[in-house]
């Protein structure tokens, strides 16, 4: 075979293949950075692109940002936690048969000297009010995210508004957040998630945890074809399906970081699982 029909046919195997991969649907999904950083979507999104052939590109930034992109139609599904603002957002229209996926929780961190003796107390109110009290370095996402809706809503209940050089904005996710409250020694609240994927690295510890307000669901919400035609639906449905069914129900309940699970199942009951 001549040079010319080699290279001939190496640019039709080419051509074959870029068309091949061209033709792959993608769905689009913003997702809080929380999903992210906790390595749990390296567990939950190969074996859905495996089974559909199809590729999921991961937008990940702040539950305000995600819910926003979603709005605007430049993602198909978004995947968050702050109830309250999902229920709006489907109220709204944008969003069509949000699911309960999973939960975890909040919690506060700081550093083991705990210089506001935040162990002493039961509630994150009353740690937020001893923090105020001692104007211990606070670090806050600052970035409308689940996040940081649930650490502004305390801070009210506490009858706070916090401000002053005690209290910083990092403007991040969640990861480089507590990296930062550590790099200062600072109180952050962050989800237990995300902690756990960190905690190997970073010295901050749990210091108050376990309070009914620090309880964390993640829903998950195709956007409403009706108003963005352009959505993938079909392909955001077939992602709801699969992470609401037994498959990726158990890779939710059996993901694990230094020997911890990290969320808990919510659309089937743990104990209804497969083994």
């Amino acid at each position: 075979m001549s040079i010319k029909k080699i290279l001939l046919s190496l640019l039709i195997l080419m051509l074959i293949f870029s068309s091949a991969a061209a033709a792959q649907e993608v769905l689009t999904m913003a997702t809080t950075t929380s999903t992210e950083n906790s390595g749990l979507l390296d567990e939950l999104i190969p074996p859905f692109e495996e089974k559909f052939d199809v590729r999921v590109d991961v937008v990940a930034v702040g539950t305000g940002a995600a819910i926003e992109l979603g709005r605007n139609g430049d993602a198909d599904i978004i995947f968050v936690h702050a109830r309250e603002a999902e229920d709006e957002f489907v109220a709204s229209g944008y969003g069509v048969n949000r699911r309960d996926v999973m939960y975890n929780d909040f919690v506060i961190l700081g550093p083991p000297s705990d210089p506001a003796d935040i162990k002493e107390t039961e509630t994150a109110v009353e740690a937020f009010q001893k923090i105020k009290e001692e104007e211990a370095e606070f670090v806050s996402r600052g970035d409308d995210s689940g996040t940081n809706k649930k650490e502004l809503s305390i801070w009210d209940s506490a009858e706070i508004a916090p401000e002053g050089s005690w209290y910083l904005e990092s403007g991040q996710g969640m990861g480089p957040s507590i990296n930062m409250a550590n790099e200062r020694q600072a109180y952050i609240l962050a989800d237990r998630g995300t902690y756990l994927a960190y905690s190997g690295d970073v010295e901050l510890e749990i210091v108050n945890s376990g309070a009914p307000e620090l309880f964390n669901p993640y829903g998950i919400i195709p956007i409403n074809p009706a108003y963005h035609t352009h959505v993938n639906y079909q392909l955001a449905m077939a992602f709801t399906g699969y992470v609401t069914s037994q498959q990726g129900q158990q890779i939710i309940d059996n993901y694990m970081q230094y020997d911890e699970q990290l969320f808990y199942p919510s659309a089937i009951k743990a104990e209804d699982l497969e083994e």
